[in-house]
């Protein structure tokens, strides 16, 4: 298997004296503490979620960009020289995801292999930066080098679709039927699903049992349950609630289930529904339930408040479970966002990766690269991903199965029924509306602006007038 790409970008910050040790000397990533395991671009662009965002280290991904294109050229990822195509017979394919995390690495090597032996075929995968890996699409698009089997966050499959440089899966006769509404239009691009996710994420509110118990607290399932709980639950060195608001994807992404829940649209910011629920959170602000930390805390952060005891409530998503599971005298529990109204069902965001075919030269590849497509998403391999990385399968009849078998998942599985692709009403014009949202919620949390006035810049920064 090939190594693993060290990723800078991925593991913290890095100065210049840094960049050529690491072009001599690949060791071991150690992710940020904000990285969402398996959704290296949780956020979309620029951050995905999910994707669950992308560090904004260009300086670095450009000095990179050589190193990687070298390794892409030696792996067999740039090409299609797979062994067996001298005879005409394929015996192996080349696959290109970001997993470049070690464990995620091997677990996701593992699994392609097993698919590609159901095809009959050996998969080279390679994994390269999250940083990197849409510029390095991009370039190789236009020749039509990329590898035979591509893993994209699910925000970016619209803009690789749209340079013409994937094929349409229905070509291949694969199975796309009984995934969630969300989840397949995350894959499609005009009316033609390009892509398909084995598992997906969303965010849910997790709770601390005890300390809602303590207070008689019952979980909240509506917003003034919500600030009425959290506000019963805070006491000096503790808050009742806590969210990642900062200015980036992170932050749109926690806001996405509040904004969408309210009948709010990405497509015009500046709204009567839109500015409820940004007051919403100005109003756990200002009353003391939620801390002025919450514009600068990642989801790790809001992670950590929690496990210390210093919030009862947090927003977050499942990929927390491993280490809340590893902490001590904690109890915790999981349900459903909580919404405007009484009887609603949240709208939350979808995180995940899709895996495409892209165009190629040889059309027996792309059929090998379908086949393993097609494994890769089939019910099994949805499952045995699913309690690997603690993510939903997509198949709506297997992430029910799964839910019965970890009640913990229970409330995510619920969600992801409901849950839209960020890019479902936008397309590749979504990264400038996020912006919007997150700057919006910066001028609202620190008082600069009303929400009103905060959506209204929002606007303006979505739309570039």
């Amino acid at each position: 298997m090939p190594s693993v790409i060290r990723d800078p970008l991925a593991c913290g910050r890095v100065e210049d004296a840094d960049v050529d040790h690491f072009l001599t000397a690949p060791l071991k990533c150690v992710p940020p503490r904000d990285t969402v395991p398996g959704h290296r671009q949780l956020l979309g662009k620029g951050t995905s979620m999910i994707s669950p965002a992308r560090p904004p280290a260009r300086r670095i991904a450009a000095l990179l960009t050589g190193t990687i294109a070298l390794v892409l050229a030696a792996t067999g990822c740039g090409g299609k020289t797979g062994t067996g195509s001298a005879t005409g017979k394929i015996t192996s394919i080349t696959a290109l995801d970001y997993y470049t995390d070690e464990r995620e690495h091997t677990q996701w090597g593992e699994v392609l292999a097993a698919c590609g032996k159901t095809a009959g075929v050996r998969v080279e995968q390679t994994s390269v930066p999250g940083a990197s890996l849409i510029p390095k699409v991009l370039q190789r698009a236009s020749s039509r080098t990329l590898p035979d089997l591509l893993m994209l966050d699910n925000p970016d499959l619209q803009q690789i679709a749209q340079t013409g440089a994937l094929t349409p899966l229905d070509q291949y006769g694969i199975d796309s039927s009984g995934f969630a509404k969300g989840i397949l239009s995350a894959g499609t691009y005009k009316g033609k699903v390009y892509g398909l996710a084995p598992d997906v994420s969303t965010i849910a509110l997790f709770y601390n049992k005890d300390m809602l118990a303590k207070a008689g607290v019952a979980v909240p399932g509506t917003w003034d349950e919500l600030k009425a709980a959290a506000a019963k639950l805070a006491r000096p060195g503790r808050y009742g609630m806590a969210v990642d608001a900062n200015p980036t994807f992170e932050g749109t992404w926690q806001f996405l289930p509040f904004l969408w829940s309210n009948g709010g649209d990405e497509k015009k910011l500046d709204t009567p529904q839109a500015a409820k629920a940004l007051q919403l959170w100005v109003d756990l602000v200002k009353s003391g339930s939620m801390s002025k930390s919450v514009l600068n805390w990642t989801q790790a952060d809001v992670h950590d408040q929690f496990v210390a005891g210093k919030t009862a409530m947090m927003i977050n998503g499942p990929w927390r479970i491993p280490a809340l599971k590893q902490a001590k005298n904690l109890h915790w529990g999981v349900a459903p966002i909580p919404v405007p109204r009484t009887g609603q069902t949240p709208v939350t965001p979808l995180g995940g990766e899709v895996w495409t075919v892209p165009r190629s030269p040889s059309k027996a590849r792309q059929e090998k690269a379908a086949q393993v497509l097609a494994c890769l998403n089939g019910h099994s391999t949805m499952l045995t991903l699913a309690e690997q990385h603690f993510t939903v399968p997509s198949r709506t009849a297997v992430a029910a199965q799964y839910a019965e078998q970890t009640p913990s998942m229970a409330a995510f599985v619920k969600s992801v029924e409901a849950a839209r692709a960020r890019t479902g009403q936008l397309g590749v014009k979504w990264p400038k509306a996020a912006t919007g949202i997150y700057t919006a919620i910066q001028s609202a949390l620190t008082g600069r602006q009303t929400p009103e006035e905060a959506l209204r810049r929002g606007q303006q920064i979505a739309t570039g007038h």
